[in-house]
């Protein structure tokens, strides 16, 4: 193993021992009449955006779990759980998914018929729990998430000794593993790097050729992006100057995808100085492509009205939730959201292929990019 990687590990494992013991100090304080775990509160109260960085940060709020407090005793026990399984994970040099560790702890606590999980989102919650309790990112803790996301184009990586050439990967691209950190750059050809929100643009765009027309990195996230693919855009974009532009459906969902990548969320504030790039910019869709590219004829009703009772994961609830975020006051995006409102539609990034398959590739991206046509 690598030097930094050991004396990474070595800081690991201070982190987690000090969290044991702090419980172990608690143990045996006649003072002390609970035990207590410390964590960052990561809702948005405790989110704040930081004008100068132009990300989230998590704030300075804290929650408490208390063992003999009955509403925080089944944390408590998860958590020490999980911590304990990360433990022998960085001690053994062993990696596992958030998945296999899922697992491993899902059993009947002795004596007692009950799981200690009852589903991933649980676990999920408190692998998150415990990287804002010690300072120690998931990646530290020898853990990762199944790829989601491909890369596609002139940029050769070195990925622990193997040279992988992006350029010659198929149809298939590059898959992006949670842990990116390790990357290395031989080469870049690219001018841009172009984030696509669905599978089936990057598709279209790959067909068409347009990385190698273009001289682009395609990266698509297929969907909300997960953390391996916001810290590789994070990365390329830091490592090799590149520009960022993101293409998202023309909906609210679509721009929350873009806030994300460019501010950080507020689930993982406590990582937008690895996730999130201010500089990212939104290449489309936008509200004014419906007009300028003749797409009336294809757009869709936004759903959720509010005289029809709306609902929590309809478009009109996601649009002013979105509004009211204090980074996405500019005027400009306020104007977007108002125009999407007045004109009750949505509009796909597929609703582009109305003038030809290959419209996208060959005149909206290229024309967008030449005349510098983002919203940021």
């Amino acid at each position: 193993m690598p030097k930094k990687d050991l004396e990474n590990d070595e800081g690991t494992l201070d982190r987690l021992k000090h969290l044991g013991k702090t419980l172990k100090r608690q143990l045996g304080d006649p003072d002390s009449d609970n035990l207590t775990i410390e964590t960052k509160v990561r809702s948005r109260s405790n989110v704040h955006y930081d004008e100068d960085e132009e990300r989230l940060e998590l704030g300075e709020s804290y929650s408490e779990r208390k063992f003999l407090n009955i509403s925080h005793a089944r944390k408590f026990m998860q958590t020490t759980l999980v911590a304990n399984k990360t433990k022998e994970l960085v001690e053994s040099g062993r990696t596992a998914s958030i998945r296999e560790v899922y697992y491993q702890l899902k059993h009947s606590v002795p004596g007692l018929d009950e799981n200690t999980f009852e589903d991933q989102d649980e676990s999920n919650n408190v692998v998150v729990d415990i990287e804002t309790a010690t300072g120690a990112i998931r990646e530290d803790l020898h853990l990762f998430a199944e790829p989601k996301g491909t890369l596609f184009g002139p940029v050769v990586i070195n990925d622990s000794g193997d040279s992988i050439d992006c350029m010659n990967m198929g149809t298939s691209g590059l898959s992006i593993p949670s842990i990116v950190d390790h990357y290395e750059f031989e080469e870049c050809e690219a001018d841009f790097l172009l984030v696509v929100e669905t599978a089936a643009m990057v598709n279209r765009l790959v067909e068409e050729d347009f990385h190698k027309e273009q001289n682009a990195i395609i990266l698509g996230t297929g969907g909300q992006p997960a953390r391996g693919a916001r810290r590789l855009i994070n990365i390329m974009h830091n490592r090799l100057d590149l520009p960022v532009y993101v293409f998202t459906d023309g909906d609210p969902w679509g721009y929350y995808i873009y806030s994300v990548l460019k501010s950080g969320s507020m689930s993982l504030a406590f990582q937008s100085d690895r996730l999130a790039t201010p500089d990212a910019k939104l290449i489309g869709m936008t509200m004014e492509d419906i007009e300028e590219y003749g797409l009336e004829h294809v757009t869709e009703d936004l759903k959720g009205k509010p005289e029809d009772g709306g609902g929590p994961t309809k478009d009109y609830k996601r649009i002013h939730d979105v509004m009211d975020y204090e980074w996405m006051q500019t005027e400009q995006w306020q104007k977007q959201f108002q125009k999407m409102l007045d004109k009750g539609v949505r509009v796909e990034q597929q609703a582009l292929a109305a003038n030809s398959l290959e419209f996208v590739a060959n005149d909206y991206l290229p024309q967008k990019i030449e005349n510098e046509n983002f919203l940021d």
